[in-house]
């Protein structure tokens, strides 16, 4: 068996890449010659028309000027097959040589230079298998797909997670609901309903999940179609956005530190925190007054944490500290039972203008909402209610699906031109199963990474699957805009790479993403934008790409390099003019 990287030379290593198509297995070898076995599922293509493989293991860099050699986009090799550009702890220690001192200021985003950034095939880990498919995989996840135990050594007595032979086994519990999200899901509706109803018929229909762990929280809201943005950093429990994304469940690797989380203002109905490990009470609140921007009116902030019910240590203390701050905020205390307190976010900002006129808090600027919370510092203040954005009613789902947001009239978006855009995509839905000709379990996670009004998502809303709607920081701010269709997502610029692990998206969905782009800085090349849409996909997840002509049949050319296969088609775009479209798949290769 050939090594995949040796460190002792330079030299490139020549290595089997072995294409594993339609596995259920990742394929092992023996013998002297590498060979292919392929399990239980039937071949997605005769392996008789595969061409040799030729690309090459090596750690490679991009450097300032961009080159694909011949023999395709190298592979990295196998230690770096969960690479997160923008998280790599070498490069984050470099920038902090004292990580405890730099504290929560190392789990942010710091992405390396474009010329330093690796520019190579991340691979798959060596019992990598084909993702248990929804909903079982709420449930049970290959082993060998996250073959990291820690949090199921410290974790295990919480119900997180737990080893089963080859799977790990997710209860449902959480540091707070060890017995299960769902009673513990229960107890907050009756908390907020005076036990008259549950957390649906309360109004929430949107959640951000702070600290989220394995994201069990989320999970067990999706009875109530209660949409979740799970957040966590990559710290101390390990891999625990990797494991909800392998589980099916949306999440991304963020924290709450220095700067704004990249999500729209007045997004969330309720913000959960079951210990998740935020000094909420430090630099007078300005964490709770994120939160306070990120929350509806009359949205909920639910706390379950020491401070809430313990009276020993310096517990009372941050309380005292945490009601002083809260009650500036004017959110009013409405619950506070077992281990958890609730607040409530006021209806409108009277109060706390008031409050600011008696020096007790500041309030900011009043905001652009065209401006995308990207890379922004916290501020210390609350931001002001924005009429008439914030008095907007908003149906619950599945109604606000249709709800065509105040924020787009804002932004000069009009009736009209929402809502053919939302006929043209529930046209091109169907278009696309028929294209991709994939069974529609195999379709989970799914992103869209230019999503415009949120059109694509909506009309997938009916499948059993997610999606991550994208906002480009280049274009308008539309994502406020998709929250108020009952919709999630977040600010990136794809100049850099996402955050989150790799190989957890089925489908990625790309349309006019790359002319976006055209022109761009070093840095934000087509070749960029693919290797991380490479890196983020499965094996076997498909690419939907649609864009100018130049730039699709320049993506069609180089796509085989990356270990794709490609079809060309073309459809109709909003105009009803012939647009080119590529439907690409990802081989299941490894290294061997």
């Amino acid at each position: 068996m050939l090594s995949a990287f040796d460190s002792r030379s330079s030299r490139l290593a020549l290595v089997a890449l072995i294409v594993i198509i339609g596995s259920f297995y990742a394929g092992t070898l023996s013998g002297p010659k590498p060979s292919l076995v392929v399990h239980r599922s039937p071949p997605l293509i005769s392996l008789d028309l595969e061409p040799q493989i030729k690309n090459k293991v090596s750690l490679t860099y991009r450097g300032e000027s961009l080159r694909i050699p011949p023999t395709g986009v190298d592979v990295c090799p196998l230690p770096f097959n969960e690479h997160i550009p923008c998280h790599d702890l070498p490069h984050i220690k470099l920038l902090f040589p004292d990580m405890d001192l730099a504290g929560t200021r190392a789990l942010e985003r710091h992405c390396p230079p474009f010329e330093k950034r690796l520019f190579c095939l991340v691979p798959p880990p060596v019992d990598y298998r084909v993702p248990i498919r929804w909903p079982v995989s709420r449930d049970y996840v290959w082993r060998g797909n996250v073959n990291h135990s820690r949090l199921a050594e410290v974790k295990g007595g919480q119900n997180w997670v737990h080893e089963k032979g080859e799977l790990w086994w997710f209860p449902g519990g959480g540091t707070h609901f060890k017995h299960g999200a769902d009673e513990y899901i229960q107890r907050l509706g009756n908390m907020i309903t005076s036990n008259a109803g549950d957390l649906r018929s309360a109004g929430v229909v949107q959640v951000l999940d702070i600290g989220c762990g394995v994201a069990s929280f989320s999970a067990y809201l999706l009875p109530l179609d209660i949409q979740t943005m799970s957040i966590a950093p990559k710290d101390g429990h390990e891999n625990q956005i990797q494991f909800a994304l392998e589980r099916g469940i949306s999440a991304m690797i963020s924290v709450l530190s220095t700067k704004q989380l990249p999500l729209p203002r007045s997004s969330f109905e309720m913000v959960h925190c079951s210990r998740c490990r935020v000094d909420w009470h430090e630099n007078d609140g300005i964490l709770l007054k994120e939160i306070d921007r990120l929350l509806r009116p009359n949205g909920y902030f639910v706390y379950s944490a020491p401070p809430a019910y313990k009276k020993e240590k310096e517990f009372p203390i941050i309380w005292e500290k945490l009601i002083k701050l809260t009650s500036a905020m004017c959110w009013e205390l409405i619950a506070q039972k077992v281990q958890t307190a609730i607040w409530r976010k006021p209806a409108n900002d009277s109060c706390q203008l008031q409050n600011a006129e008696r020096k007790l808090l500041d309030m900011c600027e009043a905001m652009e909402e065209s401006n995308p919370s990207w890379e922004t510092p916290l501020m210390n203040c609350i931001v002001p209610y924005s009429e008439p954005v914030d008095s907007q009613k908003l149906p619950p789902r599945p109604e606000r699906l249709s709800v065509f947001s105040k924020r787009l009239e804002k932004i000069g978006v009009n009736l009209d031109t929402y809502n053919l855009n939302t006929r043209f995509w529930q046209e091109q839905i169907q278009h696309y199963w028929k294209l991709m000709g994939v069974n529609q379990r195999e379709i989970r996670n799914v992103m869209d990474m230019n999503a415009y009004y949120g059109g694509f998502a909506a009309a997938l809303s009916s499948f059993p699957l997610w999606v991550m709607n994208v906002v480009p920081t280049r274009m308008n701010s539309t994502l406020s805009a998709i929250y108020d269709r009952g919709l999630i997502g977040a600010f990136h610029d794809w100049c850099e790479p996402f955050s989150t692990y790799p190989r957890t998206y089925d489908l990625l969905h790309a349309s006019r993403l790359f002319s976006l782009y055209k022109g761009g800085k070093e840095g934000c090349l087509v070749e960029d934008i693919l290797l991380e849409m490479d890196r983020m996909v499965r094996p076997q997840g498909v690419i939907i790409i649609r864009d100018e002509e130049s730039i699709v049949s320049h993506i069609h050319d180089i796509a085989p390099k990356f270990l794709w296969n490609v079809e060309s088609h073309t459809l109709d775009d909003e105009q009803g003019k012939m647009e080119h479209v590529l439907v690409c798949r990802k081989t299941f290769w490894a290294i061997v």
